[in-house]
């Protein structure tokens, strides 16, 4: 058996002269959480799809639970558990009698009423589907990915248009996943959701991977932007970044600053004989590194 739930190797997608996808290689290892981020049109839902056995790939090699998501598809979608951002539901059925029909596709179905109970649909089980908001529809679309006991699970926007109770739940559920040994695949627009869940992050630029890495990793490699100094107030630090002094004795001192940059801007205070009281770091979190990397893209999902 492989490490990994998905390998994706070279994978390109076309549709006629635009290219989608561009030659991305990936991996998610069992048991863990990847988060692929990008804009719309980055690629992402094009990749997504290879992986899910809805589509082809152009080029490249693709490998889900070890198994060709075209030629095996059939022996591959009961192990999976695929959650979309609409659409693929009964609009006239009730949340309930939906979830409990697919649980019913399983061998080894987890409990509908369990997930109902867990997500906080009990309100809404015998309310149509196409009477449920957006963030209900959202919550049943992640108990109908989940019912069927999957060992990898897709999540397209998991907690878009859900409030902030159901999307902690959410997260506490993602995170009870990966502690059960699911693998996810999830994508996300916004980038705490992403630097909380997500043990490894790939962001996608025009069809290509921009970058890739545990969010620690990459912020870390991004180094730090604000270095905070406390010490006599009214001083004027000779250094090649922008220094400003909020409140007196504050100082802040913006700019791409590694650890020989902090060195020289404390050396300059101490040459000047200043008191230095504290000194506080701030550094890029993932959003930071996100923005910099798509800050350029922009255009519709293909």
């Amino acid at each position: 058996m492989s490490d990994h739930a998905v390998e994706v190797r070279d994978v390109v997608v076309r549709y006629g002269a635009t290219t989608a996808v561009a030659g991305v290689s990936l991996t998610v290892p069992r048991g863990r959480v990847l988060a692929l981020l990008g804009h719309n049109g980055a690629g992402k839902t094009s990749l997504l799809q290879v992986c899910e056995g809805f589509r082809a790939a152009d080029a490249g090699e693709c490998r889900v639970l070890g198994l060709d998501p075209i030629k095996e598809h059939d022996t591959l979608m009961p192990r999976l558990g695929i959650m979309l951002q609409s659409g693929g539901m009964y609009p006239w059925a009730t949340a309930g009698e939906l979830l409990d029909l697919f649980a019913s596709f399983s061998a080894n179905p987890l409990s509908p009423q369990m997930l109902i109970e867990r997500l906080g649909l009990h309100k809404i089980a015998k309310t149509r589907y196409r009477r449920l908001s957006g963030g209900e529809q959202q919550r049943l679309s992640l108990a109908v990915a989940l019912v069927g006991r999957p060992e990898l699970v897709f999540l397209d926007e998991p907690t878009a248009g859900m409030d902030t109770e159901a999307r902690h739940t959410t997260w506490q559920l993602i995170e009870q996943l990966r502690a059960d040994g699911v693998s996810v695949l999830l994508t996300t627009h916004l980038l705490d959701e992403a630097e909380r869940l997500a043990d490894d992050v790939v962001i996608m630029r025009e069809g290509r991977v921009a970058a890739t890495g545990a969010p620690a990793e990459l912020t870390a490699a991004a180094g730090i932007d604000l270095l905070e100094v406390r010490a006599d107030a009214g001083l004027r630090p000779d250094v090649p970044f922008q220094v400003t002094e909020p409140t007196p004795g504050e100082y802040a001192i913006a700019g791409n600053l590694d650890a020989a940059a902090i060195a020289g801007v404390l050396s300059w205070f101490s040459r000047a004989g200043a008191q230095v009281t504290a000194v506080n770091t701030r550094r890029r979190t993932l959003e930071d590194v996100y923005l910099a990397l798509t800050a350029e893209k922009a255009g519709a999902d293909r």
